[in-house]
């Protein structure tokens, strides 16, 4: 068999949204691989195959679990072939191949890897457990059979799923056979490390189209929604842990600050003694060589001024020994390759035990600001019941009897199942059963209360008859059962293996029938491929796992009901605030990263929908007041269900895609209201106006001293000397004040018409490498400011992957200087008086080579301004290189400009 049956075709009419990305499957192609990014429910599966079948050669499909494999099947056979049975020319077989063949990624992984006993001694066996079996890894038999069939298509399910040691498989596999490659996934590892999501987009290539959230509100193949985040403070305990640890962290930094040994093993160092020698390692090692001279001036140690001269600026401030810098010169000092450092291994390894003693080391990863054991506290504090409790609370209240609520968690927690007629045990810790007996105990509503995980089910008593019933209709013989028993209003379901095969189903039936009305499980066996329609509320309780499966839980309150035209989604997040840490805590942080790809409705005055954090307005200071008064107004709003649909109806009716696009937030957010008039006349009169209306005002409350203190003026001298005063005083005030005024106006100076220009000066340099071949007449680069000071810009027309491209070289070019082939220097001069450079990265598609990016330099010049062009690999180009990373403007932004995608 060489093609597809050529009568196949997809049963029902394509949406909108797959219809576009099909309509656009040619251009796509282009690169030999097709990357979709599509939601649950957006029929992802479907689109796969109809892309395999198009292509029309031999396919293979690889997913991540057995059951989702299955699903391909079933898929393909109802919905094309339009039959019950499967044909012969599909395999489930890796090692038997055929036109059609659908596997998981495990037994690839299988099948290249097999187990070799060693011929070592019993004796050793013992000993060393680990030497007993290594794995070999050979592809070549799968690779020839692959071959033997022509497998001209593979198609990566959700390839986020694969571990590690299976990308070496996969991999080979590609490479042998060179085929295209389909990507499908509903949730990109965006919080996965560098080098992870290049290994990502390398097997996948770039995200070539992405179906949105909103497109799937549109067909009303999502419900409205939206996130909500609810704060908590840590127990009294773990405050009390939370500050030991800290204090651990301080007592140990001060220890090392000082530390002899350090201290005498950095100044003998090649790289502080004979910095000239050892110029290429230093500028391609800038944090570790900065780390160094930081270490050393904390202690004392004059900077020789030839460090200076690599600097490139003698005036340079260096910055006081911080928790960031020690992290980085430990690091360097115990893991680092840099052979000056061989020989101290003792040494070495007392220091490691210290860091492990006092909790501040996790393998090789050196923690005193973001610590293991901390986030452990925040992630899994016992405030987080309460926090529950209030939540179900007032979803309760605005639902009633129409609440179907899902609590996902990670543990049982077994232990809190007693024996007894009273359970009383101290809730101590976060877990299904923990929860279930947090709202047991408060249960005054009534409210029908379920458990289901792999090894514990507990019903309401009232849900019993129904569960006969359902259980009847799939011929499933009596379910036995027993009382819980502290309480007689549920019952434990006694479980067998015919029934573990079905009980999932069973207890989603009830509940969505109302017999439950709140029902807690684990994100192990509820998190991924179950679905249930009905659920209008979510709490996600799991502080284990990625952001992946975060995203898949959240997926299930999403989904549309079929008979609930009326349907809106309430998901809830947990975040515990640590107090110690200036920016909340690693709960929050971690709230931020998974927002990046969480799109709803924002909670701004002008209703608007995007992804991140920032939509939600979390409070800039986490104080206890501030956090009461967030939740207050976050309940206020999560009981308004009603308004929220029509938000969403209201916010759809303002674009029509979701356009990825920069935002540039304005650096000095509390001051922007104050200075707005500065940028939107882009002159310095109204600084001026400011400037003279405070002097008047300071003038006044001089008249008035004078006026309290000139009965102890009784010479003209004493006179002169008060308004000297006042003048030293006034200088203090008014220079502080134009300084920064003047400052903010010099970083962020009518930077929305820069990046419109900027943006111009990048999309002619894409059109010229090849890399955008949409007609330019077609194209518009859009940037704006909102009410906010935020900048917002974007590639209007083009294809999602010529969009997504002109996106990530813009933040390449705004974003801090990191380690760029070519560099731009910008120069101007302000009010033609004062002169100013800005640094920005070549963005590294066009920097690959010179000619390019002297192409864009002349656009640079000829749209935006005089600037330099730097190559950065040469040693008098690095030390421009170390200069721009220092005093960039790109470094005002830094951690600030993102890549957000919003409804247009």
């Amino acid at each position: 068999m060489k093609e597809f049956p050529k009568d196949i075709k997809f049963k029902y009419e394509w949406r909108r949204y797959q219809q576009r990305v099909l309509d656009d499957l040619e251009e796509q192609l282009d690169d030999n691989h097709l990357h979709i990014i599509a939601p649950p429910g957006s029929g992802k599966t479907v689109l796969g195959l109809e892309v395999a079948i198009r292509l029309n050669k031999p396919t293979l499909i690889f997913a991540p679990t057995i059951s989702i494999r299955n699903q391909w099947i079933q898929r393909f056979c109802e919905l094309f072939l339009l039959v019950g049975d499967e044909p012969n020319w599909i395999s489930r077989d890796i090692k038997n191949p055929n036109f059609l063949t659908v596997v998981t990624y495990q037994a690839l992984h299988s099948a290249c890897t097999k187990s070799n006993k060693n011929p070592i001694s019993e004796e050793l066996e013992k000993k060393n457990h680990d030497q007993r079996k290594t794995k070999i890894f050979n592809a070549e038999p799968i690779i020839i059979a692959l071959k033997s069939i022509n497998i001209g298509t593979i198609i990566v399910d959700e390839a986020h799923h694969l571990k590690n040691e299976w990308w070496k498989s996969l991999n080979a596999i590609k490479d042998a056979i060179k085929p295209t490659i389909v990507g499908l996934t509903a949730t990109p590892p965006y919080d996965v490390s560098f080098s992870e999501w290049h290994r990502y987009l390398d097997l996948n290539g770039p995200i070539d189209s992405e179906i949105s959230v909103p497109e799937l509100v549109v067909e009303n193949d999502l419900c409205p929604h939206q996130d909500y985040i609810y704060l908590s403070e840590p127990t009294h305990d773990e405050t009390k842990s939370i500050q030991e640890q800290r204090e651990k962290a301080l007592r140990v930094f001060n220890e090392l600050r000082k530390d002899e040994f350090l201290i005498n093993i950095m100044s003998s160092h090649p790289v502080f003694s004979e910095p000239m020698k050892h110029l290429d390692w230093i500028y391609t090692n800038l944090e570790c060589y900065s780390s160094i001279l930081i270490f050393l001036h904390a202690n004392g140690i004059k900077i020789p001024e030839k460090h200076l001269e690599i600097i490139g600026d003698k005036k340079i401030t260096i910055p006081p020994l911080s928790f960031k810098w020690i992290e980085i010169l430990l690091g360097f000092y115990l893991f680092g390759a840099h052979e000056h450092f061989q020989g101290f291994e003792e040494e070495k390894e007392r220091l490691i035990n210290k860091l492990k003693r006092n909790g501040l080391i996790d393998r090789k990863t050196i923690s005193f600001r973001q610590n293991k054991k901390i986030n452990k506290f925040l992630s899994s504090s016992l405030s987080k019941l309460k926090s529950i409790e209030s939540i179900v609370d007032v979803e309760h209240n605005t639902l009633g009897k129409d609440l179907r609520m899902v609590i996902l968690t990670d543990y049982i927690r077994k232990e809190f199942l007693v024996d007894g007629s009273i359970n009383q045990l101290e809730l101590n810790k976060i877990g299904v059963l923990p929860i279930f007996e947090q709202l047991r105990r408060t249960n005054d509503r009534h409210m029908k209360i379920g458990v289901l995980s792999g090894s514990l089910i507990i019903i309401p008593i009232s849900a019993l008859d129904s569960l006969h019933t359902a259980a009847k209709d799939l011929n499933i013989d009596p379910i036995t059962h027993s009382k819980l028993p502290f309480d007689d209003q549920y019952l434990i379901i006694n479980t067998n293996e015919k029934l573990k095969q079905n009980i999932v189903q069973l207890i989603t039936q009830i509940f969505e029938q109302g017999e439950i009305e709140v029902l807690i499980g684990t994100k192990s066996l509820l998190g991924e491929g179950w679905d249930a329609p009905t659920i209008n509320s979510l709490i996600l309780a799991s502080f284990v796992g990625s952001y992946v499966l975060s995203n898949q839980m959240r997926g299930r309150a999403i989904r549309s009901e079929r008979n609930n035209t009326d349907k809106t989604g309430n998901i809830w997040h947990l975040a515990c605030i640590d107090h110690t840490a200036s920016d909340g805590g690693d709960d929050i942080q971690l709230l931020k990263r998974r927002f990046k790809s969480f799109v709803g409705i924002s909670n701004e005055t002008e209703t608007t929908i995007e992804n991140g954090i920032n939509r939600i307005h979390l409070p800039e200071v986490f104080g206890s007041a501030e956090l009461q008064s967030f939740n207050k107004e976050i309940i206020k709003k999560a009981g308004q269900r009603d308004q929220l649909k029509q938000k969403w109806k209201d916010a759809l009716l303002n674009g029509s895609s979701l356009i990825e696009q920069i935002k540039v937030p304005f650096p000095e957010g509390k001051e922007y209201k104050k200075t707005m008039s500065l940028y939107y006349h882009k002159t310095i009169a109204n600084m001026i106006a400011m400037l003279v209306s405070a002097i008047f005002g300071f003038l006044e409350s001089i008249f008035n001293g004078l006026g309290r203190s000139i009965r102890y003026i009784k010479s003209r001298e004493d006179l002169l000397q008060y308004l000297m005063y006042i003048g030293i005083l006034g200088v203090i005030i008014f220079g502080r004040q134009t300084y920064k005024t003047i400052r903010l106006y010099f970083k962020y100076r009518d930077i929305s018409k820069d990046i419109q220009q900027i943006g111009e000066a990048l999309l002619e340099s894409l059109i010229k490498t090849g890399t955008i071949n949409t007609e330019y007449s077609k194209l518009e680069v859009i940037a704006s400011l909102n009410d906010f000071g935020s900048i917002y810009c974007h590639l209007k027309g083009g294809t999602s992957y010529e969009k997504s491209t002109f996106i990530k070289s813009l933040h390449e070019i705004i974003a801090a200087v990191d380690n760029p082939r070519y560099l731009i220097i910008r120069k101007s001069l302000f009010l033609k008086i004062i002169s100013q450079k800005d640094y920005h990265a070549v963005p590294e598609i066009i920097g690959r080579n010179k000619k390019t990016a002297e192409y864009f330099e002349r656009q640079w010049k000829r749209l935006v301004g005089s600037c330099e062009l730097i190559y950065s690999r040469t040693i008098e180009g690095r030390k421009i290189l170390l200069q721009s990373r220092i005093n960039s403007l790109s470094s005002e932004f830094e951690d600030k400009t993102e890549r957000i995608n919003k409804w247009r």
